[in-house]
Parts: C-alpha cells; structure tokens; sequence
C-alpha cells in the first residue's frame, strides 16, 4: 500500500494486552501534556466502534476520557462489520487531521491486526462475497466446524495450523479467499522481511503496556470481568439480543465477553438453564469470560513481542508514575519537546 506524504506523520501507539490499563495511562499522558501541545486519542480497538456495547468493551466513559479528544468510538451498529482496511483509512485521515489542528495523535488500544496493516500495509484480499458465505455457512451447519477446518487445512495448511477449530468467521474468510482467488490467504500475507532497523510504514513508535508478570495481568482479568458483571454487562447483551437484528455469528457478537453471555442467555432462553448456573464444564459464566480474556491476553503477548521498534512500560499499579514519566518523554521526543513534565495526578482508572 502506497503512503502518501501528507500521512507520513509522527504518531505514538500505546499498545498492550486487554485489561492492563491502556485507556487510563493514555487520558493522563495527554492531560500532562496538555499545556505543550493537545493530544487527542485514536482508539485502536475493534469492539469499541460499535454502539450500544459499552460495558463489555470497557469503553471510557465521558468521565474518564477527561476532557481528551477520542476517535474512533461508537462509529457504527453492531449489525455492521469494520475491517483493517477501513481503519487504516481512518487512522490515516485522522492523523493528518490531528496534525492539522497543531495536536499530536495517540493511537490507543489493543488490536494489534489494526496496529500492523497501519505500520507495514494491507494485501488487497478479495471483499467479502455474501453468495460463498451462505454457502460456507450451510457446510458449517451440516458438518460442522471442523469439517471446514479440516478442508481449509488441505488448501491452507499454514493458516490451519495458526487458526483454533472454533474460530468459524476466519476459518470461513480463508476459504472464502481461497475460492475466490484460488489462492491461500497465507500466500497473500507472506512479505519480504523486514531488514533490521528498516523504518516502518509511518514514523511511529510503538509503547507496550505490559504486565510484569503474567499472575497480575490474570488477577487483574478476573476482577475486571467481575466488575463488567456487576455493572450490567448481562442486561446489556439481553438488550442486544432483543433488537432481533443481531446472531451469535455477528463480528460484534463475537467480542470477549459478549459471546460467553450470548450462549449464556441462549440456554436459558431454550431451556429455562438460569445464566448463573453451571455449565457442562463445570465452570460458570465469569470463569468463562475471564478464560477467553485470558486467551485474548495471550495472543496479545505473542503478536506485541514481534513487533518492531517498540519500548516496553511496567504496568505495576505502584509503579504506575514511572510508567508516565517513561511515556512523556517519548512522547515529548516525538513532539520535539522538552523532557521534562510534572507529574499529573493520577486519573480514576477504568475497572
């Protein structure tokens, strides 16, 4: 994909695994800088740009956005589907936008597809094609998922082996490429590496966010899975699931948190099961969210130790000053600023 000059700006991406406190660090890194240059904040998170799915997505409040400009949140229905493209357009435009208001952009968020077709392009893969969906849809309800996980292994084998038997809407996009163009959408992903220290795309700087241990960042999963609980997140999906307009098999209705409720609320539905109780596996709801959180977190982990150019944060709550300073001036080099910043108050954390 070519880049064109007027996005060849300076931006900073705060990055890291779900629930270690990107939203938080990122509103009071801008409020510190606020007196230098404004900074406003591109989400960088694929369940965010859908309304109505607030509590689930952790999605900051107008409180805890602290007077920050933020993009990206709420753009669409749940009924819709956003791609990488699409937000590589987006990040494009409002970066040169954000510039363009003598503001510096801060891309925050943890979806890491988004962060890499930003950094190094997209392959033009084909759009999608309703009329083979239907088709991959009616394989998958007669023979089931791993049926169609076993033909994508014959066509696909190294996109197989990266894809988990359940993961239905990649699988079914995989060999949707592959009937479409006769190709396998590994072929397309494949690039001429890198060599060391070649500059990316755009002139961006990646900071990881990260735990110093895994037991913390788990810790934190499970808490904040309890919280989501606690401030409605069930009632949340009922009211999803009561427009009639949205199926379990939707991208929004794939987001962490808000499948493992949909089945929830799908038993109870058929058979009067109540969401609280156990399931076949023995495990209830909330263990269930944390679990597939915790998967998330760790693909997370792998994807953000392969990318270039990066600095890793501490993300120890006591340790949460040092972690700022760290920012600020990074984000002050960026800016062709001073170093030196005095510490903010910290801002009220999202749960």
């Amino acid at each position: 994909m070519n880049v064109s000059d007027a996005s060849r700006l300076p931006a900073l991406i705060l990055t890291g695994p779900t629930a270690c406190g990107k939203s938080a660090l990122a509103v009071r890194l801008a409020q510190a800088m606020a007196a230098q240059r404004p900074v406003e904040i591109i989400s960088v998170d694929s369940a965010l740009v859908y309304r109505g799915m607030d509590i689930g997505t952790a999605k900051p409040t107008l409180d805890e956005r602290g007077g920050v400009p933020h993009h990206l949140i709420d753009l669409l229905e749940p009924t819709q589907a956003y791609s990488a493209a699409q937000f590589v357009r987006d990040a494009q435009r409002l970066i040169t936008e954000v510039h363009a208001r003598g503001a510096f952009p801060l891309l925050v968020g943890g979806t890491l597809l988004y962060i890499k077709a930003l950094q190094e392009g997209l392959d033009e893969l084909p759009p999608a094609d309703p009329a083979m969906r239907e088709r991959l849809d009616a394989l998958a309800e007669q023979h089931g998922l791993a049926h169609l996980h076993r033909r994508l292994a014959d066509v696909d084998p190294v996109t197989a082996a990266r894809l988990p038997p359940g993961d239905s809407q990649r699988i079914q996009r995989a060999l949707e490429v592959f009937e479409l163009t006769g190709r396998p959408i590994s072929a397309f992903h494949q690039r001429e590496a890198r060599p060391p220290g070649a500059p990316l795309a755009y002139p961006m700087l990646s900071l990881e966010f990260g735990p110093d241990d895994r037991a913390s960042l788990h810790q934190r999963i499970t808490r904040r899975t309890q919280t989501m609980l606690d401030a409605g997140l069930i009632d949340e999906v009922r009211t999803l699931r009561a427009r009639g307009d949205l199926t379990p098999d939707r991208p929004s209705m794939r987001c962490v948190g808000y499948r493992q409720v949909w089945q929830a609320l799908e038993g109870e539905a058929q058979n009067g099961t109540p969401w609280t109780a156990t399931g076949p596996d023995g495990t209830t709801l909330p263990q269930r969210i944390a679990a597939a959180t915790r998967q998330l977190a760790k693909r997370q982990m792998t994807w953000l130790r392969g990318m270039p150019q990066r600095q890793v944060l501490s993300a120890d709550p006591a340790d949460a000053d040092s972690s700022l300073q760290q920012a600020l001036a990074v984000l002050a080099r960026l800016m062709q600023l001073p170093r030196t910043v005095a510490p903010t108050e910290p801002h009220r954390q999202t749960p």
